[in-house]
């Protein structure tokens, strides 16, 4: 028989492993909803504090666990910052933990953004970490790159105070076009040379990318039109696509693209960024677009779900704010397509609106013709969930339920209670923002488990915590999880 002081310690111990569960869990959430931006019912400085002193925690007492996080699948702003703490902090003692660290890092910056990882660097000299493996991390980097001369011209401020701040070592060409363009009359490379003929010449504004363009354009006075017009061959995609409503406003034929090439969050933001009448009108190009592009991520991260009802909230505040215009509201929209294409049922149902909907809304596949409005009910929708009995309801929303308050967790509370047995039915919540106050995204209560989810396509992965969310698994079995993923990671990528 087990002591008075065994059970206390297994106790104390039992009640440690929890709250550090709980401390890790909330971490990976917050990490798949938190961009550091202005949230509807919070500002930007709150949102920062609160992710850097989570960072700043985790790094502290769970340095293993805050690496592998970098395999997790979160959003880009949170592994990029996960870079560049563990890079402040140094290299660990351990060589194993040392050698899985730097392939993290490597793997990590090689598959973010371009413009992300050089703002990085440059955030680096910003906090003067410039220790050896600081260094060797950009050298690395900028060595891996496929195009250098196009990432100097695109990226030239931030690529020149990132070489100085490693002490890089450039070729002759590279140096004098970062450090000593002024003294330079001609270049062998014909973007470098393009870059330098600019200055003076209208033509060569068109041989550069666009973004670099755009700063000629106005120094040449060229008219938008014309430049809007002459520019498109050097278009990305993402950047065609900004540039439609703009092409639109100036009188011009806009750059053709591919809408179903677009991430589906994306192109979702993109619909729903349209006005409703333009949105009627394409209903079924915007449709089909949506519906591609959703049957590829379903592709590529598979969630499968079975019977599935979708509670979508577009309440007021799924408008967003000027930061993440409409995101909350695109997330949603998002994430019944991906349902659409993963699951083997689905039925989705939005929170009540004080906003008139047009009549092609009703009863229509054509969700992104909805429109957002009035207080948060989710209660309406979620009783009529339950009603068609499916194996899973997914609810999307900010967590700030209003009309009534907390309906949610009641209603949940008393299904699994009275209900369930004859109908089990399984509860998640998805939200797409990030909650200073929590330190997290803001729950609907203790019946449900809540999940951040930043991109519609992240919600397989995102799902992947929801069991150690629930408290249905250990600590160890957590890091071990965690573990798998960024072996995988690393092997993948090396591969």
């Amino acid at each position: 028989m087990k002591s008075a002081s065994q059970i206390r310690d297994e106790f104390y111990a039992a009640q440690k492993e929890a709250s550090e569960r709980e401390d890790l869990v909330m971490f990976i959430n917050a990490c798949f909803a938190a961009t550091g931006q202005t949230e509807y019912y919070s500002g930007r400085d709150r949102g920062r504090v609160s992710i850097d002193f989570l960072h700043s925690y985790v790094l502290a007492n769970y340095r293993a666990v805050y690496r592998r996080v970098l395999a997790a699948g979160v959003n880009d702003f949170n592994r990029a910052r996960i870079v560049m703490k563990l890079l402040e902090a140094g290299a660990p003692n351990d060589e194993n933990d040392r050698g899985e660290e730097g392939r993290l890092i490597s793997e990590t910056l090689r598959s973010l953004p371009a413009n992300r990882v050089f703002a990085l660097f440059n955030r680096l000299r910003t906090m003067k970490i410039n220790n050896r493996r600081s260094r060797a991390v950009v050298r690395d980097y900028m060595k891996s790159r496929a195009n250098p001369v196009f990432d100097a011209v695109k990226y030239r401020t931030k690529i020149r105070v990132a070489a100085r701040h490693a002490h890089l070592k450039l070729d002759e060409e590279q140096g004098q076009f970062l450090f000593a363009l002024k003294s330079q009359k001609r270049f062998q490379s014909p973007l470098f040379d393009s870059f330098l003929r600019a200055h003076y010449s209208k033509q060569a504004v068109y041989e550069l990318p666009y973004s670099v363009a755009e700063g000629f354009s106005a120094r040449h006075e060229i008219p938008r039109s014309e430049f809007m017009r002459k520019i498109q061959p050097q278009m990305t995609h993402t950047e065609k696509q900004r540039t439609q409503s703009t092409a639109g406003r100036l009188g011009i034929d806009p750059p053709s693209v591919d809408m179903t090439r677009t991430p589906l969050t994306k192109l979702a933001i993109y619909v729903m960024g349209l006005s409703l009448e333009e949105r009627q009108c394409r209903a079924v190009e915007l449709h089909d677009s949506l519906r591609v592009s959703a049957a590829r991520a379903s592709r590529k991260r598979p969630v499968q779900l079975g019977k599935v009802a979708a509670v979508l909230d577009r309440s007021q505040s799924t408008w967003g704010t000027r930061e993440r215009r409409r995101r909350p509201l695109a997330v949603a929209v998002a994430v019944h397509y991906l349902l659409a294409a993963s699951t083997d049922a689905l039925r989705t149902f939005w929170t009540p609106s004080r906003v008139e909907q047009p009549n092609s809304a009703s009863g229509s596949d054509h969700v992104f013709l909805i429109e957002a409005g009035g207080q948060t009910d989710l209660a309406s929708p979620l009783l009529a969930a339950i009603e068609w009995q499916p194996e899973n309801i997914v609810i999307i929303s900010d967590g700030y339920e209003n009309a009534p308050v907390d309906a949610t967790d009641q209603i949940i509370r008393v299904y699994q209670q009275r209900l369930a047995r004859s109908h089990a039915i399984a509860f998640i919540h998805a939200n797409p923002v990030f909650d200073p106050d929590h330190f997290s995204p803001k729950p609907l209560g203790r019946s449900l488990t809540t999940i951040g989810l930043r991109d519609a396509e992240d919600l397989g992965a995102s799902m992947g915590f929801a069991k150690f969310a629930a408290g249905e698994a250990s600590q160890a079995e957590l890091e071990t999880y965690l573990g798998n993923l960024a072996a995988r990671f690393i092997g993948n990528h090396h591969d």
